[in-house]
């Protein structure tokens, strides 16, 4: 399994060891992500895993990055003239990002003015 994280995310054999690996499988096997058949070692994904990891990665790519991607910056000019109610969904996250980013002191990282 070390091998093929590896191979897959580019990674040097020091920044992901076999016991890494082992630590991570043992982590997917208690969240039920992963499951073995019968008495064999290979490992497969539940249906139910692969709704939730399908879940969770269209939330971190199409929601959560998004949204923290426009707390660096405000919105400038009106809105556009196809504005949705996912847009004013959209905008008011942001926003309350914004507000919540201010109250615990993470501070972003201001637009460069140009000269």
């Amino acid at each position: 399994m070390a091998t093929r994280v590896r191979s897959m995310t580019g990674r040097a054999e020091a920044d992901h060891t076999v016991r890494q690996a082992a630590y991570d499988l043992g982590k997917l096997r208690g969240k039920q992500l992963v499951a073995t058949r019968g008495r064999s070692r290979r490992y497969h994904v539940p249906p139910d895993a692969t709704r939730a990891i399908t879940a969770l990665l269209v939330l971190r790519d199409h929601v959560i990055a998004p949204i923290v991607a426009g707390c660096r910056v405000p919105m400038w000019g009106g809105r556009p003239r196809s504005w949705t109610t996912v847009d004013n969904h959209y905008e008011t996250l942001r926003r309350d990002m914004v507000a919540l980013f201010d109250e615990v002191g993470i501070s972003r990282q201001q637009p460069a003015v140009a000269a």
